[in-house]
This record gives structure tokens, C-alpha cells and sequence, in this order.
């Protein structure tokens, strides 16, 4: 059987998980044809652990012929290279949503998919429930938001850190605001709210609020969806971010599955 060709972008951490997946069975669908990353160190280390290909960029990648393309690297890198991903005929993965909440890059990617007949999925990184908040939305006018619990160390290269937070007693709320704002002061750490925005009422309209709280380990998100007909709430907690390379591996076993949930 003709397997599914898979590239990576990203081979820190979470693009580690993938291939350990992979190497495990869980992914016998797909070849992993090969990798990239900031790091050429890093590629040619992931690259020996998939038997796969190290690319020094996305041209490289994408002369192996991909069929999907998983970004697992930042904000800026599925910036810098979703159109051309698109535009060569693969399909993307997304771990950095927070970059959709620049709403000129969200559209010029829609029309980009549209036109080149690709694909652009979303996983559900570190939160989940995608299905029920994008139902109850559209069910009826809807109200949204997420409420973030964080250890306040992890808070630490933010514009909300003080180093007061490693010292107070008491949970301490860092920002409220819409999940446009909140992705403009946290460009790493809050794709949880742009994705979120997208299943629901949009980052203008989704409010976010982000607790540090003491002694905290992981984070815990609470998505709330209010209408007249429905009222969900959708909770997760992760001890690590390891969920969401788990959410990826998840998404692409859905991706070739006869069984699609």
C-alpha cells in the first residue's frame, strides 16, 4: 500500500514526538520523508532518528514531494512558509494557530488552500473539543472564552512577568483582554486562545484571561461557549506541552483513517 509522504518543520520537542510516534507504529500510514529546522543541528538529529532526509529549508522539503507538511516550529516559520507549502500542491498541519490571529495572513492562506486545492489542519495543540464549540456556534449566537491557569515561571520572558509572581501567595490575573490582544503579547504560549477564536467568535470577539498562580505545574485552559440554545465548557489540563505533539499524532491517524472522528 502506497504510504503518505510527510514532512517536518520544526525538530524540537514536539517534532521529536512525532517521530517517536512514528517509530513506535502508531503512524504506519505515513513516510516521513524528511525534515527542516532552524537548527541544522536539530534537523540532522531527527533526521537520523526518522531515516529520513535533513533539508537546510522548505524548497529542500518540498523537493521530496510531500504529501503533508506539519509546522511545529513558531508563528513566524508557518508564516514564512504556508503559502509556498500551498502553493506546491502539500497540505499543512498546524501546531502555531496564534499566527491566524493576524486576520490579513488568515485570509491570504484560505484563498491560497482554495486555489491550489490543499488543506490547511489544525490540531487541537493542548486543548480540545473543537467539534462541540464549533457546533454550538453554530447553533446560535454565542459568547466565548478561555480562562488560563500557569505557573508564574512560565510566564518569565513575557511582558506581564514580575518577579513578584514567584513570591505571592495568592493567584494573581496577568492579562484579560480579547485573544487578538493576547497573541500580540504572547506569540508563543497562547495559540490555545487563537484556535479558540477560530472555532468560535473570532479573535476580537473571544475574551481571554490568564492567571498565575502559585506553585502551579502545566497549564489548565477552561473554554466557556454560552447561547441561547447551548452552554459548553471544555476543560484540559496538561502537566506538559507533550499534548499537543500527542494532538498532532492524533490528527494525522484521522487524517487516513476509514473511521474519521
Amino acid at each position: 500500500m502506497k504510504k503518505t509522504k510527510l514532512g517536518i518543520v520544526g525538530c524540537g520537542f514536539l517534532g521529536t514526538i512525532i517521530v517517536d510516534a512514528w517509530r513506535n507504529g502508531l503512524l504506519d500510514d505515513y513516510d516521513i520523508v524528511g525534515c527542516t529546522s532552524r537548527s541544522w543541528e536539530s534537523a540532522e538529529s531527527l533526521a537520523k532518528q526518522a531515516g529520513c532526509t535533513a533539508c537546510r529549508d522548505i524548497d529542500e522539503l518540498l523537493a521530496l514531494a510531500p504529501d503533508y507538511v506539519l509546522e511545529a516550529a513558531s508563528p513566524s516559520a508557518l508564516q514564512a512558509i504556508a503559502e509556498k507549502v500551498l502553493r506546491h500542491g502539500a497540505s499543512l498541519v498546524v501546531l502555531s494557530i496564534g499566527a491566524f490571529a493576524d486576520a490579513d495572513f488568515l485570509a491570504h492562506v484560505t484563498k491560497t488552500a482554495r486555489e491550489s486545492g490543499t488543506r490547511v489542519h489544525l490540531a487541537s495543540g493542548a486543548i480540545g473539543g473543537f467539534d462541540v464549540l464549533r457546533t454550538a456556534s453554530l447553533m446560535s449566537s454565542v459568547k466565548s472564552s478561555i480562562t488560563t491557569q500557569k505557573g508564574p515561571a512560565s510566564l518569565k520572558g513575557t511582558p506581564v512577568f514580575k518577579e513578584s509572581l514567584l513570591t505571592d501567595d495568592e493567584a494573581t490575573t496577568v492579562f484579560s483582554g480579547s485573544a487578538k490582544e493576547a497573541i500580540a503579547l504572547f506569540p508563543t504560549k497562547v495559540n490555545v486562545s487563537v484556535a479558540t477564536a477560530l472555532a468560535t467568535t473570532g479573535a476580537e470577539n473571544t475574551r481571554v484571561t490568564i492567571h498565575s498562580v502559585p506553585g502551579f505545574k502545566g497549564d489548565d485552559h477552561r473554554i466557556e461557549v454560552i447561547g441561547d440554545e447551548v452552554h459548553a465548557i471544555v476543560d484540559i489540563y496538561s502537566r506538559t506541552s507533550a499534548i499537543a505533539g500527542w494532538s498532532v499524532v492524533a490528527l494525522l491517524r484521522n487524517l487516513v483513517s476509514p473511521i474519521v472522528f
